[in-house]
Parts: structure tokens; sequence; C-alpha cells
């Protein structure tokens, strides 16, 4: 009996001992056996993605919930550094014409697809004229106006073949602008210039939306795809510096709440989060757990100048002058922003030297007294005895649900006024903004690329990022010639010019610059984090 019961025993020590090793070992996966007989364990990264890419389809997935993967599957011509500046990628170098105007890239030899195919010149043809081809309906169309004849295409007013971009030969593409352009090389970082494997896009038009029909270039490769629950991307044996790549995986979630993904950081399912829960920033501030990095970009609300009551001017800017935009920072986001009394982000130097933002001053402040005189003049030159019922539509997220209750508890407060809230999902509320269907609306803007410009084009009348309604000559003017001009200072001064006259008018409700705050398990380390918002893993390491 006790030779049995010693047997129990130690079987059930042996099963225990058995469960803690299988305890450990979770989450850690295997990538076959080493030399010496042991198992190796993958380097595989754990991130969030909040939500389901809009698109992996370059020209399509024009926002952030579709760059940090697509800018890790593929690549450009250039590709932004550590430094944030852009270096060689697929190409290896260029030449530029005495004029500035047209640029001759020479392809690495060793540029390759994920299928083995040799990226070529044409490949960049095919994918540049897709991206202004008006049937593509791409929303980063207009970042290839710079290119000759791209935009009377996209317009309607040209065809492809106006469009100067050609391939040499198989390795040498070329590329004429409208007139030179100092940021040219980190526009083309963007993901809207990545190519596009002709060959595959032409037996397959919808080769992007499945993880096993998904052909890239890039340091990674996608190997599973999950719609709205998570993707997976794997290490592209391929790419041309695939030795510099650690990574064997990396397992992006679809997490879009704060608290839920802080809970999955504290439990070991994710290893770096995007955001921290607002009401724990402080601790997590104070204990040095949280972690902070510059972005440029602007957290802000637009007005419909074709719904009433913000066709009047004065009542838009009474609307802005009653919200607080200090208090929302130090008491709502809570993540170190800077409040935003402007729309260029903090960041970019002038010919000078000196900040652009810190150079054009603040262009709005919080003033009740003169928001409730504004108020009461706007509704007299509408002849209103009340406002005609106002609704703020927010995308769904907890931390935009708050930041929309909190400017309808202000313009309640400072104003008397009453304003409804509605939410949607972000896909559905991307499309019904876009088409001016909200009357009162959040939006959210992140730099493509590194140039104060790309914040001021996105009013220009009738551009895919305008989604006010509003329109003004003198802007579109400033915003063109600034493009055109290649003297500094002159273009600088275009600039400041146009900002000025972009809060004089008031389509926009400012409420804070971004920044990146964020979670990270101190076994990851070579993670970038450009300021213009793509997400860098191709020198990340996990112990």
């Amino acid at each position: 009996m006790k030779k049995l019961f010693s047997l129990v025993l130690l079987l059930v020590f042996t099963l225990v001992l058995s469960a803690c090793t299988a305890n450990e070992e979770a989450g850690k996966e295997k990538d076959g056996e080493t030399g010496g007989g042991e198992e190796a364990e993958e380097k595989v990264l754990y991130m969030n993605n909040e939500q389901e890419p809009t698109s992996f389809d370059p020209p399509i997935g024009f926002d952030n919930l579709s760059w940090a993967g697509l800018n890790n599957l593929m690549e450009g011509l250039t590709r932004l550094g550590e430094d944030h500046q852009p270096a060689p990628a697929i190409a290896e170098k260029w030449d530029v014409s005495e004029d500035g105007t047209t640029y001759t890239f020479h392809l690495r030899d060793d540029a390759k697809w994920s299928n083995g195919d040799d990226v070529t010149a044409g490949d960049f043809v095919y994918a540049w004229k897709r991206l202004l081809n008006p049937d593509t309906g791409s929303p980063a169309a207009f970042l290839g106006y710079f290119i000759e004849g791209g935009e009377a295409f996209n317009n309607g007013d040209g065809s492809a073949d106006d469009v100067q971009v050609k391939a040499i030969d198989e390795k040498t593409f070329e590329v004429k602008l409208t007139s030179p352009q100092a940021y040219f090389l980190s526009v083309i970082t963007n993901p809207a210039f990545f190519p596009i494997n002709e060959k595959v896009a032409e037996e397959n038009p919808k080769w992007f939306a499945e993880a096993d029909s998904y052909v890239s270039n890039g340091p990674f490769k996608l190997t599973e795809w999950q719609h709205d629950s998570h993707f997976v991307m794997e290490k592209n044996e391929n790419y041309w510096d695939a030795s510099n790549v650690k990574l064997d995986k990396v397992h992006w979630a679809m997490v879009n709440d704060t608290n839920t993904e802080y809970q999955m950081y504290q439990s070991g399912e994710l290893d770096v989060t995007q955001d921290i829960p607002s009401d724990l920033s402080e601790q997590l501030f104070a204990d040095g757990t949280a972690q902070m990095t510059e972005q440029a970009g602007d957290y802000f609300y637009r007005f419909n100048v074709t719904m009433e009551p913000f066709q009047n001017e004065n009542i838009r800017k009474a609307f802005v002058m009653a919200v607080n935009q200090k208090e929302i920072v130090d008491y709502i986001t809570k993540s170190g922003e800077e409040p935003a009394y402007g729309f260029v982000a903090y960041g970019f130097k002038d010919p000078s030297g000196k900040d652009f933002r810190e150079v054009n001053g603040n262009l709005v402040e919080t003033d009740i007294e003169k928001a409730k005189e504004l108020l009461a003049k706007g509704m007299e030159e509408e002849g209103y005895d009340t406002l005609p019922e106002i609704t703020l539509t927010y995308s769904t997220s907890d931390d935009h649900k708050k930041m929309a209750e909190a400017i309808q508890q202000m313009l309640k407060e400072n104003l008397d006024v009453n304003v409804k809230l509605a939410n949607m999902e972000w896909n559905v509320f991307s499309e019904e903004q876009t088409a001016l269907k909200f009357q009162f609306s959040r939006s959210s803007f992140l730099a493509d690329y590194a140039d104060p410009i790309n914040f001021l084009e996105n009013f220009q009348t009738g551009h895919s990022m305008n989604r006010t309604g509003w329109s003004n000559e003198e802007y579109d003017k400033l915003i063109k010639d600034a493009k055109n001009e290649a003297n500094e200072e002159k273009r600088f001064a275009m600039m400041y010019e146009a900002e000025k006259i972009l809060f004089e008018e008031m389509p926009i409700m400012p409420i804070h610059f971004y920044n990146q705050v964020y979670l990270q398990n101190e076994d990851v380390t070579g993670i970038v984090r450009h300021p213009v918002g793509y997400i860098e893993l191709k020198w990340a390491d996990k112990k």
C-alpha cells in the first residue's frame, strides 16, 4: 500500500513539474532544434494595432491603422533611417539634375519581392501611376501632385501617359517634378509611394486583401490575417537587408481599449502598447514605466461650414474660444501633450533655424467673454433666436468619448450651448466625414512627411483631407506658390501667412499636438518611432 502511495505521489509530482515547465514556456515559440539538440526560441514581438487596418493596399491604407503594417511589409525608393532622415532603400543611389527637377534612381540588383520576383523600375511606374489614377480613389493622391502631369491625371484633365515617371531599364527609375522640392526624398518614404508587383496585381486585383496572396518587398511578409482579430508578419528572407532583421515574427493584436491593452501588457500578452490609460498616466510617468517620444500631428475637430450654424465664422470662433486646451491635456488626456493654438506642430525649423510654431505664435486663445460676444454676434447675423441642434460625432474609442464629453461640458458651461454626442466605427466614420455628412466632428492628422506644407495643404479647396467644405482663394494661392517656391525664406513666409488665414476663418478647433506615449517590455530594443508617424521594426530585437 505504501509502495502504491509512493508511486502515485511520484506521478503527481511529475505532472506538477511538467505543468510548471509548460507554464514557464507559455508564449515562447520554437524554431526547430539547434545542432546541440536544444530548441532555439523564435523572437516573436507582440504589438497592438488597435483596429483592423483600413487597407494594406499602399495608396489606400493612408492612415495610422495601416501605416504600421505597411511600413514594415513594404519599402520604397527611400526609407527613414534611425535618425529620421531619408536614406537609400530599394534605390541604392540617385542622381539629380542641375535644376533639381529630375531624379534618376538606381535600384538594388538584389531587391526582391517575397515571392522571389525582382523589384523593377516598372513596379514603381505601375504603383505611382495607380496612386494618381482617379479610378483608384486614393486619399493620398495629392502627395503625387509634385510629379509633372500628376495633378492633371488625378483630376481627369490628363492621362497616365502624361505622368512623368518612367523605367529607363529594369533597375533605373526616373521622375520629373513640377519644381524643385526640398522635401521630395522624405515624401517618397510614405507608404503611398511603395512599389506594387505589377505581375501579381494584374493577375489578382485583390492581392492585398488576404495574407496568402500578399506579396511584399520589405523586412517582413504577411503570413496570417484574421480580420478584426489579429495579423502576423514573419521575417522576409528575400529582403535585400534581411541580415539586419533580428525578429522572426511580429504578432499584431487589434484591441481598441487602453485599459484592456494595459491589462494585456501586464499579463505579457503584449510587449509594446500604443497608448496608456489616462487614469494611470500620472502613476506610470512617476514610476518611469511610461515612455514618450515626439510625434508630428494634431488632435482637432472639424466644423462643416456647409451646415448650420457653422457657416458663420463668428459662431465657429466662439466655439473654439470657449474650449480650454490646457485643461484638456492636464485633466483629460494627461499624457504630456502640448495644447494646440495653431495647426503646424512643433519641430519644423525655418531657414533662420527658428521653430515654425514659435515664429507664428498662438493663433487662438481661450477667452470666455469674447466667445460669448462672438456667439451673440454670429446668431444676430444669422437671425437665430436659438442655435440649430448641434451634434458632435466621433469615431468609437474610449479616449475619443472622454474628449467629446469634455468639449460638450465646456460648451455648455461657457456658452450655454447644448451639444449632442454620436459615435460610429472608424471605417464608416471616415467615409461619412469625407462626404461632409457631419456637422461637427472629431479628427486627427499625422504628418505624412517632414515639412510644414504637409499640415497646411490639407485645407486647400477640394483637398481630400479638407473635410470641412471651407474654401479660400488667397489660402489656395499661397499653398500652390509655396509648393513651387525654391527660395526657402520666401516659401516659409507664404506658409506663415497661410496658417494665419486658416485661423482668421477658423474651420477647425485645435486641441493638442500629438506625442507617442507607450509601454515597452525592457527586453525589447531597437524600435524606431518616427515623428511623422511610422513605427520601424527593421532594427527591433527581443531578448
